[in-house]
């Protein structure tokens, strides 16, 4: 599609201030105004679940803002992440998004890309990769669709680790992890000319080999960035004001 794609990640709504989810709403209502596509890849929400026609009420503001972008012809694309792979219906018949859960291949600016959130990538770290395949199983699924909404939520809020996440060593590490799997991935295709991650919490717009990039939005919990990629196939990374409210 010509026009500009817009990218973000880890937004981490529910973990964040409330002034940071007004400020996203603001940035989605710029994007409705010179947007052509959204991609959010990954942990859009700290935390999402759909108990059938239940769902988490916190964030409807920003739901509803997607929803106004899907309704005036803007695709946006939902990616899960590691807080908020438990996507469904909801998210897909009612707000209109699409919602895609493990690796994605799709086109920027015409050309091949592939994206992923960016946990449990490559070989190493096969305990989370074991506990990931777990949690998204389907029996799973169906025995924390069993408790009640309010004792999921508070759980879920328990084991989280986000309000407390620095940007040390282990963040540059998982973004050196990401950028060599993108590097790898580059050299095991030569059709691609992006690869997306998010998940490192730390933005990144490089090129990898001429004419190929690895692009990482960032998050909002300390940056407040994302990254624009317009119809000439030129990406920009962003920074968006955190406190900006409309």
């Amino acid at each position: 599609m010509p026009g500009v794609h817009f990218i973000a990640s880890d937004i981490h709504l529910g973990a964040v201030p409330d002034r940071t989810e007004r400020a996203f709403v603001a940035f989605l209502r710029h994007v409705g105004e010179h947007g052509a596509a959204l991609l959010l890849n990954g942990d859009l929400f700290d935390f999402w679940f759909e108990y059938g026609t239940v769902i988490p009420g916190r964030h409807f503001r920003v739901l509803a803002a997607l929803a106004d972008l899907v309704d005036a012809g803007i695709p946006v694309t939902l990616v899960g992440g590691n807080h908020d792979a438990w996507g469904g219906r909801f998210l897909r018949e009612e707000v209109g998004v699409v919602f895609h859960d493990g690796l994605l291949r799709t086109e920027l600016a015409g050309k091949p890309a592939l994206v992923a959130h960016g946990d449990g990538l490559g070989r190493g770290d096969l305990g989370y990769r074991v506990l990931k395949r777990v949690l998204r199983s389907r029996a799973a699924i169906l025995a924390f669709r069993a408790l009640h909404p309010e004792l999921g939520v508070r759980l879920a809020r328990a084991v989280s680790r986000t309000e407390g996440r620095e940007q040390g060593e282990a963040a540059r590490g998982r973004a050196r992890f990401l950028e060599a799997w993108a590097a790898a991935q580059f050299e095991a295709d030569p059709s691609l000319a992006w690869v997306v991650c998010g998940h490192a919490h730390m933005p990144a717009v490089r090129e990898l080999a001429p004419g190929r990039f690895y692009l990482n939005a960032g998050d909002w919990i300390h940056h407040g960035t994302y990254v624009t990629v317009d119809a000439a196939g030129t990406a920009t990374l962003h920074r968006w004001p955190l406190q900006a409210a409309r």
